[in-house]
């Protein structure tokens, strides 16, 4: 699967020219105008990696790159910033920020393109050295071993059952879009029926023994996806308790 790239970028020329450009190279690229339109988009669908400019109509680069590391879902999403001013302080504003890298303006489309490829081999580097095993509410997750277990005892899933237990386990708490989870588990060009994610919803919950009326592992929201509970403080059923 194409790795999922963001351009966000106000120069219609230039974004168009990089969304060809990196498309050429092989990069699943979504462009956008404005950051509002960006941050949407990531809220949709995580991308491999972000491309921010500086200066945009709205909310600016930095701005938009803060609310991303605020958030737990997107606080590790490799990000280079894209900017006109060179002056040291713009830069060291938008490291600050919570960019990995830049480019100045005018920038080389080789140049921002090895750039790319040398962050994204960084952050799988480093996915490669976190811990491999997920945990919540009795649920085991062991992502190297790909073994599930529920209070000890061995499931048996399939490949896409296995995803998507990871996926909603790996944003604990949190609703993960029906968008999203089809993009991910059957990739960013899946055009079949949506019901296909409901039968896997299904089946997976039968295998870990949950009540689809009152789940204790996932639970539907309904019109917009599922989440994973973790009966924590942070739990919003478990805070109602």
């Amino acid at each position: 699967m194409a790795e999922l790239i963001y351009i966000i970028e106000d120069d219609e020329n230039i974004r168009e020219l990089v969304r060809v450009s990196l498309s050429s190279f092989g990069y699943e690229v979504k462009a956008f105008e404005t950051a509002e339109e960006g941050l949407e988009a990531v809220s949709r669908a995580l991308p491999s990696l972000a491309v921010f400019d500086l200066m945009l109509p709205g909310i600016d680069g930095i701005a938009a790159i803060k609310k991303l590391r605020e958030e737990p879902r997107t606080q590790d999403l490799p990000i280079i910033l894209l900017t006109a001013k060179d002056s040291e302080i713009d830069k060291v504003n938008g490291l600050d920020a919570g960019a990995d890298d830049y480019m100045t303006k005018p920038f080389g489309i080789l140049e921002l393109t090895a750039r790319i490829r040398s962050l994204l081999r960084r952050t799988a580097r480093s996915a490669v050295k976190a811990d491999p095993v997920l945990s919540q509410n009795g649920i085991v997750v062991n992502t190297e071993t790909r073994e599930v277990s529920r209070d000890g005892e061995l499931i048996e899933l399939t490949l896409k059952e296995f995803e998507l237990l990871k996926i909603l386990m790996q944003n604990p708490n949190k609703v993960v879009e029906r968008d999203e989870l089809l993009n991910l588990v059957w990739g960013y060009n899946y055009v079949g029926e949506t019901r296909t994610l409901d039968m896997h919803i299904r089946t997976l919950r039968q295998k870990l023994g949950d009540d689809a009326e009152n789940p204790k592992y996932i639970k539907t929201v309904r019109g917009v996806g599922y989440r994973f509970r973790t009966n924590s403080p942070s739990d919003p059923e478990a805070a109602k308790a």
